[in-house]
């Protein structure tokens, strides 16, 4: 007789007859899939079926050669089943619930290990199979909750691709107050759809969150959703979807980058609460409040860069306040009983390009009668599965070696829906739909179409020959396949769209770069040894036309699109179109000129891009180019360059010939890196880089730039008032050298004169008004940072070596005259000064913020502040033992010889600050945006922090009077209490700043590029 823990014999019965409003299946039939992994289970609602279901996941994971890579579909029939331990989907499986009513995941009442703290049913996790009992190595970041823990499971991470969940429902019963449903925590190519999550007396439906997520309906709990920043640190897309009854608030979260398009939320006190602390890039586009007694949205960390809100079109009823701050109290009411938001924004709003921006609350309201009928869906449902008609009936092998392009074209011409099971389908010409053609998969990595290398009707010069090419002006459908044209193929584009604005494109991958899985299974390595282009020479990057391109009138929605074929240029095209269309949450990654372009469009929005800079081909990439267009919506852009970034890049997004473009919330950055990650996790942390683009926005028409890399508002308009730049006490800013890579690492000695570091070139300059710009050294020794001590000896740190290198030198000596210092114990000196990072990185994204028993996230602030006290333990002495530089932990990333990179608070930071035990120095926090002072103490830790600016990220340094100056696009000036007082605009960005010349009145100002003065007081 079978045990029946948690609940009785009758409530589950009730329960598995009874469901509570079920949304209607999906997948109503099995699909026609050979490969998938079907669960075999009771099914009952009484049987405990986690080990089945289970089962089935391990055995999918293991992939089409049993090697347990490369994921695959699990099907879980139509039923009840109750589960008594968390559920692990390991990378690239996808589980579908399958039948004419969904398939239900139920936790009986008061099941044990969901009482306290947070405990997953479900979990997103990292790695596909049990540790290996000789593997000494520890999982980086097992994911805390689930039940019971598993400290050999890791969490998911950045490189997690394609799991996915749908058409399965979750429900919590009484007595189980820690329990989520799903610890969604993925990359790309990841998704959660068409659920329903009966909380009841649970924590949430989902914790954390990842990439996009369609037609979820949360009801109950005390959040719908609870989360945190996505693992990858880029937007999150949540679409078609309600929140119902939830007893705190229907979303709790910080630095999700939520994006919502046609959500409703309805009886709670709250619709959207930011954590204390936190700021978040919110999205709401057709969002719906009803019944939200307390406020809509919550807005904290009010005055701070990384918090931006904005929405459009948001309608609400009996919610009498629409936001609310956490930090001044203040409230933006609503408009009576019911009213509509044109516009919401709030955040750092820039009047023009050329301009820096300011704090502003601006909204557009108006009364109405009563809330209009709900918005259709934005994302179309598919035909139902008894529509399908199975590519292998026409022929189609998908064995990787068969040319299926007759068949795949049989089957398109003469059913309106195909559905391709897994396989890789090799094709030798243009697949091409008709115009209501739907071509269906379940997974882009194990369903690809191929186009292989060196396909003659793809060879030479010529106009662009599609791998699958939609009919002019029809409302076709793409979903759930991956396109493949391999790398030397020059006239292929993927994807040729000319359907109109009803047509669809979701959940397609783009393969050949990054995260390209074989036939086989494994994943497909897109580098040479040093990373600078294919291993198969013959494989040209950008030697092909764009991978997705939508032209000639073409429109539609592309939802969940992957794109980082580093042979497609760009990874996105949109082209000569004025056909509405509208991106929902696409990656766009690793390209060599432009990931995104728009050419002569109009009409169009892009919600959640997000684009990625790779180091070895990236390094001159623009992540969004608009040209001679108009009417362009662009929500929630995240750009950002990866820490392996070797190079500047001038702006993130280039603008030419257009106007009516609006930003709202722009994310631009590149702290944050892939590390080492493997199926065990990721053994590094984020780092800061010293690459991000230098400039979020560049209007090359009129040779304007937006230095803030962190905004909520810019609109475009075509005629930009000219800009006449900022000076503070008549101070002119004059260039005394140019035509460097990249330099850094200032610091100047007790004369003044200034030396730094042009890591590229690895050559320390100086420079003195006397002696002007002269070569202190030239040799092949990775120079960083530098420090200077009193006796004129430069400490020099290279990132050579597994732990970097320490070695010192005097200016003028021989060239073979040089000193390596090895490191010591930390030893407490209150006469030596301590040598420390000017901008540091730290936010912790990898590990979980939230106090279990609490249920409060450890803050910004909060983490900078306690890493900031720990002392190291060791340290390096200058010559003459005036200074001390702690030896921070270095993170290694790659091959172990030079090619290898090495990451470390003390590498990471454009330059270095001097303060002995007891002073009272300044340092920047990039992750928050913002200047500190604090107080120096042992092995460098840095006690008694207080918020100086909100302001900062690159360099700060005071004046003799005490003034502050810190780099943030411009040269923010500040009293010694803390008030900005003026501003010095830069010809370049600025970087690090270094007082010096004689009487350290000269303000030295690195840029990337160049080395600028300004004469303060003179």
């Amino acid at each position: 007789m079978r045990a029946i823990l948690g609940a009785s014999t009758a409530t589950l019965a009730l329960m598995a007859a009874a469901p509570l409003a079920a949304s209607p299946s999906v997948y109503t039939a099995m699909p026609d899939e050979p490969a998938a992994v079907t669960v075999s289970a009771i099914g009952d609602g009484r049987a405990d079926d986690t080990a089945a279901i289970q089962q089935a996941i391990d055995k999918a994971a293991q992939g089409p050669a049993g090697k347990g890579v490369g994921g695959g579909i699990v099907f879980l029939p139509q039923g009840t089943y109750r589960i008594s331990r968390t559920l692990f989907l390991w990378p690239g499986v996808r589980i579908f619930g399958v039948g004419e009513k969904r398939p239900v995941i139920v936790l009986g009442a008061k099941t044990a290990g969901f009482q306290r703290g947070v405990a997953h049913m479900l979990v997103f996790a990292g790695s596909a199979r049990e540790r290996d009992p000789k593997d000494t190595r520890e999982v980086a970041f097992p994911p805390p909750g689930s039940v019971p823990f598993n400290k050999n499971v890791a969490d998911a991470n950045p490189g997690t691709f394609y799991s996915a969940l749908g058409n399965i429902d979750f429900r919590i019963l009484d007595g189980n107050p820690a329990a989520t449903a799903i610890r969604f925590h993925s990359a790309q190519h990841s998704f959660v759809s068409h659920v329903d999550f009966d909380i009841g007396s649970g924590l949430a439906g989902l914790y954390h969150v990842a990439n996009e997520a369609e037609d979820l309906h949360f009801r109950g709990g005390r959040y719908g959703i609870l989360a945190e920043k996505p693992s990858p640190a880029w937007p999150f897309a949540l679409v078609d979807s309600t929140f119902e009854g939830q007893r705190d608030a229907a979303i709790r979260e910080h630095e999700a980058g939520l994006t919502l398009l046609n959500v409703s939320i309805r009886d709670t006190p709250v619709g959207i609460e930011i954590d204390k602390g936190y700021g978040d890039w919110l999205w709401g586009q057709d969002v719906r409040f009803e019944n939200v007694s307390k406020a809509g949205v919550i807005v904290s960390n009010e005055n701070n860069v990384y918090t931006q809100v904005g929405f459009q079109n948001a309608l609400a009823s009996r919610t009498p306040v629409f936001a609310r701050f956490r930090d001044s109290g203040k409230t933006v009411p609503g408009k009576g009983e019911s009213y509509k938001v044109a516009s919401f924004t709030h955040g750092l709003t820039l009047p023009a390009f050329g301009k820096m921006g300011e704090y502003r609350t601006q909204i557009d309201a108006a009364p109405l009668s009563a809330l209009p009928a709900s918005s259709p869906s934005a994302i179309r449902a598919l035909p139902p599965v008894s529509e399908w008609a199975s590519a292998r009936t026409f022929g189609a092998k998908g064995d990787n070696l068969t040319d299926d392009t007759a068949a795949l074209q049989k089957a398109i011409d003469t059913h309106r829906v195909v559905y391709l099971p897994s396989g890789f389908y090799k094709v030798s010409d243009t697949l091409r739909l008709r115009p209501d053609s739907v071509l269906i998969g379940l997974h882009p990595s194990r369903t690809q179409i191929v186009l292989p290398d060196g396909s003659a009707a793809y060879a030479g010069i010529g106009a662009p020959k599609a791998l699958v090419e939609s009919a002019a002006g029809g409302d076709a459908i793409v979903a759930g396949i991956g396109l493949d044209t391999s790398g030397n193929n020059p006239r292929a584009t993927a994807l040729l769209w000319k359907a109109g604005a009803r047509s669809m494109v979701n959940d397609v991958k783009f393969q050949g770069g990054h995260g390209t899985n074989r036939f086989d299974g494994n994943r497909t390595d897109p580098y040479n040894n040093n990373a600078t282009a294919d291993p198969d020479a013959s494989r040209r990057w950008e030697g092909q036309y764009a991978s997705l391109w939508v032209t000639q009138g073409g429109g539609g929605t592309f939802a969940n699109v992957w794109s980082p074929s580093t042979f497609g240029h760009p990874g996105i095209l949109i082209s000569d179109t004025k056909t509405p269309g509208r991106i929902i949450q696409a990656s766009v990654e690793h390209h060599v000129r432009t990931e995104i372009g728009l050419n002569r469009v109009s009409n169009w929005e892009l919600l959640a891009p997000q684009t990625e800079g790779e180091a070895g081909e990236s390094g001159d990439a623009v992540a969004l180019e608009i040209r001679d267009s108009s009417n362009i919506l662009v929500a929630n852009l995240h750009a950002y360059r990866v820490t392996r970034t070797r190079k500047a890049a001038p702006a993130a997004v280039t603008l030419y010939n257009s106007h009516d473009i609006r930003f709202r919330n722009v994310h631009v950055n590149a702290e944050s890196g892939l590390g080492t990650c493997d199926e065990n996790g990721c053994a590094t942390f984020l780092r800061l880089t010293k690459f991000p683009y230098e400039n979020a926005l560049r209007d090359v028409t009129h040779g304007l730039d937006v230095r803030e890399r962190e905004f909520a508002v810019l609109d475009v308009t075509g005629s930009p008032a000219p800009v006449v730049p900022a000076s503070f006490e008549g101070a002119q800013v004059e260039r005394l050298a140019d035509g460097f890579h990249s330099i850094g690492g200032g610091a100047v000695d007790a004369a003044g004169k200034l030396y730094f570091i042009d890591r590229h070139f690895q050559r320390i300059w100086s420079w003195s008004d006397q002696g002007k710009l002269e070569i202190v050294r030239d040799a092949t020794l990775d120079p960083v940072n530098l420090t200077v001590d009193r006796s004129g000896n430069l400490l020099v740190l290279s990132s050579f070596g597994r732990n970097g290198t320490v070695y010192s030198l005097k200016p003028g000596s021989p060239d073979t005259e040089l000193t390596v210092i090895a490191p010591r114990p930390a030893q407490r000196s209150n006469d030596a000064a301590t040598v420390l990072p000017v901008n540091w990185w730290i936010n912790g994204e990898f590990k979980d913020q939230i106090d279990p028993k609490s249920y409060r996230f450890t803050t910004l602030a909060e983490m900078f502040t306690r890493n900031m006290a720990k002392p190291q333990a060791q340290e390096y002495a200058s010559p003459d033992g005036s200074v001390v530089l702690p030896a921070w932990r270095v993170f290694a990333q790659g091959p172990s010889d030079h090619r290898g990179l090495r990451f470390s608070d003390s590498l990471d930071t454009y330059g270095f600050v001097q303060g002995k035990p007891g002073e009272r120095v300044l340092v920047t926090n990039a992750s928050e945006n913002r200047t500190y002072s604090g107080i120096v103490g042992a092995g460098g830790s840095v006690t008694g922090l207080k918020p100086f600016a909100e302001r900062g990220g690159e360099g700060v340094a005071s004046d003799a009077k005490g003034r502050v100056y810190v780099a943030n696009g411009q040269v923010f000036v500040y009293s010694p209490e803390g008030q900005e007082i003026g501003r010095i605009d830069v010809p370049e960005r600025p970087l690090q700043l270094v007082f010096g010349g004689e009487g350290r009145s000269t303000l030295y100002i690195l840029t990337h590029h160049a080395l600028y003065a300004a004469r303060i007081g003179q």
